[in-house]
C-alpha cells in the first residue's frame, strides 16, 4: 500500500508507522516537491493508495501536489485531510472520484480555547486594570461576571461544542445555531438558522465557527450587527466570507458589537492598510487560533488511528459525506491553500 505525505509529518511518525506494519510504502513529499523513500530519492511513480495532507502543509506545504497525485493516479482510495470544513474545491473532486475523504478535529481544542481566552479577557477589564498600573493608580474597576452571560454559538460541529465544553462550567447561557433545532445536553438551547435574528438582541458574546458556502456567505450583515446586543463581543473564527466587513465597520460605530475579535478575513495576509488593524474596538489575528501547542500531535494521532481502520475495514474517524463538499473560491486563504 502506497502512502504519500509531507517530509515533516513522514519525520515525526516514522517509527509509528512501521508499528501499523510492513506492507506500507511510506513515500514523503517535501516543500520543493522532492519525493523520498524513507531516506532515499524516489524515481518510481508515485500512485498512492492513501494520502495524508496534515497540519504541518499549511499555509505553504506541498498540499497541492499530494491532491494531484491522488487526482491524477489510478489507485487513491482514501485521504486524511487537514481541515474541518470542505469548501476547499478539491476535496468534491476527490470525493467524486469516489476517494474517501475524512476530516480534521485536531484544531478545535485550540481554537475553543482562543475563543475562551479573547471573550474573558474583555468582559474582564483587564486592558483597563493594567493602564491603571502603569498610570501607579490605585482604582478600583468593577468588571462583568462570566456567569449570567448569553452566548450563541453560530455551527455546533467541532470547534462549538469543544467551545461549549469550556463554557459551561463557568454558568454560561449557551444557544447553539445549525441547520436543525433540537436537543443537546453540552447547551441550553439549539436553535435553527432562522432563529438567530431572535436571539442577537439579548447576546453577550456571539461566535461564528460554522462553515462557508452558499447559504452563510455574509451571514453577518448589516441586519445582522442591527440586531446585535449594543456592547456585545463578535468573535469570527470561521471564515472571512462570513462577515460583510463594510457591515461590520459600520456596526463597530454604533457599539453594534462592542468589540471583534478577527482571526479570518476576505483577504489574507492582511493588507497593511486595512483598517482593522488600528480600530481600537478590534483585535486582529493572523488566522492563528489553530496554532495551539498540542494540535500537531493530535492531528498525527487522528491519522494513524484511521490508518489502522482503514487496514482493517473498519469505520473512519470523521468521514465525509460528499454532500458536505461545497465549492468556494477561497477567500480568507493563503494561495497555496486555495487551490
Amino acid at each position: 500500500m502506497q502512502v504519500l505525505m509531507s517530509k515533516p509529518a513522514y519525520e515525526r511518525v516514522a517509527a509509528r508507522l512501521r508499528e501499523i506494519g510492513d506492507d506500507l510504502q511510506v513515500l514523503a513529499i517535501d516543500a520543493d516537491g522532492r519525493v523520498t523513500e524513507g531516506d532515499r530519492p524516489f524515481d518510481g511513480v508515485v500512485d498512492p493508495e492513501v494520502g495524508w495532507v496534515s497540519l504541518d502543509m499549511f499555509p505553504n506545504g506541498p498540499m497541492q501536489q499530494i491532491y494531484d497525485s491522488l487526482l491524477k493516479g489510478n489507485n487513491a482510495r482514501w485521504v486524511q485531510v487537514l481541515s474541518a470544513g470542505l469548501n476547499n474545491p478539491n476535496f468534491k473532486a476527490i470525493m467524486e472520484k469516489g476517494v474517501r475523504l475524512s476530516k480534521n478535529d485536531a484544531q478545535a481544542p485550540a481554537i475553543a480555547e482562543y475563543v475562551v481566552a479573547h471573550a474573558f479577557s474583555l468582559l474582564h477589564p483587564i486592558a483597563e486594570q493594567r493602564a491603571a498600573q502603569t498610570a501607579h493608580t490605585w482604582q478600583r474597576i468593577t468588571f462583568r461576571e462570566i456567569a449570567g452571560t448569553r452566548w450563541v454559538l453560530v455551527g455546533f460541529g467541532a470547534i462549538g461544542t469543544e467551545i461549549a465544553a469550556r463554557l459551561k462550567p463557568f454558568g454560561v447561557h449557551l444557544t447553539a445555531i445549525r441547520r436543525q433545532a433540537g436537543e443537546d445536553p453540552r447547551v441550553d438551547a439549539v436553535l435553527p438558522g432562522r432563529a438567530l435574528g431572535d436571539v442577537l438582541p439579548e447576546t453577550d458574546v456571539v461566535v461564528l465557527a460554522c462553515a462557508l458556502n452558499e447559504e452563510t456567505r455574509g451571514l453577518a450583515n448589516g441586519s445582522f450587527f442591527a440586531s446585535l446586543k449594543k456592547g456585545a463581543i463578535f468573535i469570527n473564527i470561521g471564515r472571512g466570507g462570513l462577515v460583510d466587513e463594510a457591515a461590520l465597520r459600520d456596526g463597530l460605530e454604533r457599539g453594534q458589537p462592542g468589540h471583534a475579535v478577527l482571526d479570518v478575513f476576505a483577504t489574507e495576509p492582511l493588507p497593511p492598510d486595512a483598517w482593522f488593524w488600528d480600530h481600537p474596538q478590534v483585535r486582529v489575528t493572523a488566522h492563528t487560533s489553530n496554532a495551539g501547542s498540542g494540535v500537531m500531535a493530535r492531528g498525527d494521532a487522528l491519522f494513524l488511528e484511521n490508518l489502522r481502520r482503514y487496514q482493517e475495514g473498519r469505520p473512519l474517524r470523521n468521514e465525509a459525506d460528499i454532500s458536505e463538499a461545497t465549492v468556494i473560491s477561497g477567500e480568507g486563504l493563503p494561495a497555496s491553500a486555495r487551490a
